[in-house]
C-alpha cells in the first residue's frame, strides 16, 4: 500500500474565524498516513488555530500517523512558544521548557 502524504498550507491570517474551517480540513484528511502543515505564511496566529493544531497533532498520534508543522515563520514560531505549545505540536521551539 501506497503511503498517503498531504500538504495543508496555514494562511497568513490564522484568527479565530479561520480555525472551523481549518478542524474541517484535518477531519478530512485524517486518515491520511502523513500530514504536513506549512506554517511558512503565518503572520497572525489565534489561540482558537492553536487549539485545533494541537488536536490535529494529538490525533495523529493516537492512530499512529505522522503530523508535522513545516517551514515555521517567526511569527508562528514566537506564538507557539509564547503559549509554550512546541512540544504539543511537535515543534520544539529554543528555549520552550514544560514545567
Amino acid at each position: 500500500m501506497i503511503a498517503e502524504n498531504v500538504l495543508l498550507r496555514l494562511p497568513e491570517r490564522c484568527v479565530t474565524v479561520a480555525a472551523g474551517d481549518l478542524r474541517d480540513q484535518f477531519l478530512k484528511i485524517a486518515d491520511q498516513d502523513e500530514i504536513q502543515v506549512d506554517a511558512s505564511e503565518v503572520e497572525l496566529i489565534g489561540q482558537a488555530v492553536l487549539q485545533v493544531l494541537v488536536a490535529a497533532a494529538r490525533a495523529a498520534e493516537a492512530s499512529g500517523r505522522s503530523f508535522a508543522i513545516i517551514n515555521p515563520s517567526p511569527a508562528f514560531a514566537e506564538r507557539v512558544s509564547a503559549c509554550r505549545l512546541g512540544e504539543a505540536i511537535g515543534l520544539p521551539v529554543e528555549g520552550e521548557t514544560i514545567p
